[in-house]
């Protein structure tokens, strides 16, 4: 027979296996789909973040800047983003 207190025990050894939630991430914390537009987004769905093409990096929606419209990628910064034009156009490095 299972006493009260062993029933608790189970019941607090499965709570700890719950994998904890990032204190940063609500419950509805996902990747969005985007469609990037010259000097603006559209939302396609729903979600927090984007990931940076380039690095991997989550970027939160309220802090996307960088995209290329033609590729449809978002990059964290400034410089991923003139480095992956650059990976993808080689000509450009010839320009002076």
């Amino acid at each position: 027979m299972i006493s009260a207190s062993d029933a608790a025990g189970d019941r607090h050894q499965e709570i700890e296996r719950k994998p904890m939630m990032n204190r940063f991430e609500g419950p509805g914390s996902r990747e969005a789909r985007i469609r990037y537009l010259d000097g603006d987004f559209q939302v396609t769905s729903p979600g927090s973040f984007v990931r940076c093409a380039v690095t991997g990096e989550s970027i939160p929606l309220d802090e996307l800047k960088y995209w290329s419209v033609a590729r449809q990628e978002p990059y964290r910064d400034a410089a991923v983003s003139l480095a992956r034009e650059i990976d993808m156009n080689p000509d450009l490095r010839k320009r002076k």
